[in-house]
């Protein structure tokens, strides 16, 4: 490329390391018989530890730019990016049983789960718009070719129409939205439109014009309501594993996309009350509707839906408190919920055999008497995600909490409490379901022997983080304090 220094290359080494080996596996997987495709699977993995190997070693304690000011690297896009390779090697592992049993076990499989890695990690480190834009549609496009990926499910198949056609309408929104921008303040870049903010140099109506449209985008990365409509058929449609990835590490990537453009781009005190309030009306709606929306739900996977638009409620109140604090606090919750989000689905996986999904709270039936280990670990995960002391679930959602109570928003952490325990109903319905109800199946729980460890890691790293979450919190505040 021309104009680009040695610099530019070793800020990017980790993405074009990424992007070198998706391309490698899925040309190696075209030579590779059937009883050889573990080779893709090992190789995907190791391509995962290899990028987060580097991004660690790469580090910086500042920020550095490159591409022409148009990629950032700095103490949060690295260490949002190492979270994010662990998530999808988790969801990789995770993954082996299930896409064996079910014809899945493909090269293409493992390509679209690395090139949605590769658009996750644009995404983190963008400091202009059009990088954000770029990454968030690898992201998508990926996304929405591995929901499909089952050609002979017919869910499969509508859920991945659903998804294509609102997605595609969410990022005609957003782009409209980041074009107004563009038009308010003359410049793409994060920092220059900042600047443009500050200086009273950007014309105030277009600009809170774009803010609603961007807003209104982000809303629907999240599942935030009233953007909401995909997340349960999606969830519900897809592969498991896919509803897995969908629920963990594009989290940690929108998370990455709220800093960027709200809190860095727009982040002056003359626009953050505009997209403060907006952001308020996302969050009580979402944890209305997701808390009570997943009482009345009997499939899981539409449960755990409805529980992630509650989540993502309880993550916005972190960057409704506009400090350093609230922003740590939302990025220790929303690394939180996708270790949480992680087991949930690990367990349906689990207990998912050829032909058979386990994706419905009847299937939990008794789990108690079938694996006692199997049942203590879904108890610890809804433990978690329900709030409850000393797991880390409860903390992330403290943590949130005094973050609002100290920016003066008494009422909504006294809303969001409510909600919370109108949530913990129906994560305690399915430990009453293992523990107290006969099993409805009493087949014996088989699986790889990494998967089965991972999990039971998994549901114990809820505990360990509940009892010491100190280091993880502090991990969160460093790469704020240090990005902002």
């Amino acid at each position: 490329m021309v104009g680009l220094s040695a610099f530019d290359y070793a800020a990017v080494w980790p993405e074009i390391l990424l992007l070198v080996m998706a391309c490698l596996i899925l040309l190696v997987d075209l030579f590779l018989p059937d009883q050889r495709r573990h080779v893709t699977y090992v190789l995907t993995l190791a391509t995962l530890g290899a990028v987060a190997l580097v991004t660690g070693w790469s580090a910086r304690a500042e920020s550095a730019y490159a591409l022409h000011g148009m990629f950032v690297d700095d103490p949060l896009s690295d260490t949002l990016k190492v979270m994010v390779c662990i998530a999808v090697a988790a969801v990789v592992v995770y993954s082996r049983g299930y896409v064996v049993a079910r014809g899945m076990f493909r090269g293409e499989f493992f390509t679209l789960l690395l090139f949605a890695t590769l658009g996750m990690m644009v995404m983190i480190s963008a400091n202009s718009l059009l990088m954000l834009y770029l990454g968030l549609e690898l992201l998508s496009l990926s996304v929405y070719a591995l929901v499909a990926l089952q050609r002979d499910s017919a869910a499969g198949t509508e859920a991945a129409m659903k998804y294509f056609v609102l997605g595609a309408l969410a990022s005609g929104m957003l782009l409209y939205g980041m074009s107004m921008i563009y038009g308010a303040t003359g410049t793409i870049e994060i920092p220059k439109i900042a600047q443009a903010v500050a200086d009273g140099k950007a014309n105030a109506t277009i600009l809170v014009f774009g803010l609603v449209f961007i807003v209104a985008g982000i809303g629907f990365k999240l599942g935030a309501v009233p953007f909401h409509m995909w997340v349960p058929d999606v969830y519900e449609g897809a592969p498991t594993i896919v509803g897995q990835l969908i629920s963990t590490a594009p989290k940690l990537a929108a998370f990455a996309f709220v800093m960027r453009v709200l809190v860095e781009a727009l982040g002056h005190p003359s626009i953050l009350a505009e997209w403060r309030q907006m952001l308020i009306l996302l969050s009580v709606a979402s944890m209305a509707v997701g808390n009570i929306g997943a009482i009345a739900q009997t499939n899981l996977k539409r449960m755990f839906a409805y529980s992630t638009i509650s989540h993502m409620g309880f993550m916005l109140l972190g960057v409704i408190a506009g400090d350093i604090n609230g922003y740590g606090a939302g990025m220790f919750y929303v690394v939180v919920y996708a270790l949480m989000a992680l087991g949930g689905f690990g367990m349906i996986l689990a207990l998912a055999r050829d032909g058979f999904e386990a994706d419905r709270l009847e299937d939990f039936k008794g789990l108690n008497r079938r694996s006692p280990w199997h049942a203590l670990l879904m108890l610890l995960l809804m433990f978690s995600m329900a709030g409850v002391p000393p797991l880390v679930g409860f903390y992330a959602k403290l943590a949130v909490l005094q973050a609002v109570v100290n920016a003066g928003f008494t009422w909504l952490a006294v809303v969001a409490v409510m909600f919370s325990l109108i949530g913990a109903f129906y994560y305690l319905r399915i430990v009453r379901l293992m523990y107290f109800e006969e099993p409805t199946d009493t087949s014996p729980i088989h699986g790889y022997t990494s998967a089965r460890l991972l999990l039971s890691l998994n549901g114990i790293a809820t505990l360990v983080v509940g009892i010491v979450p100190g280091w993880l919190m502090s991990v969160c505040q460093y790469a704020i304090q240090s990005s902002l």
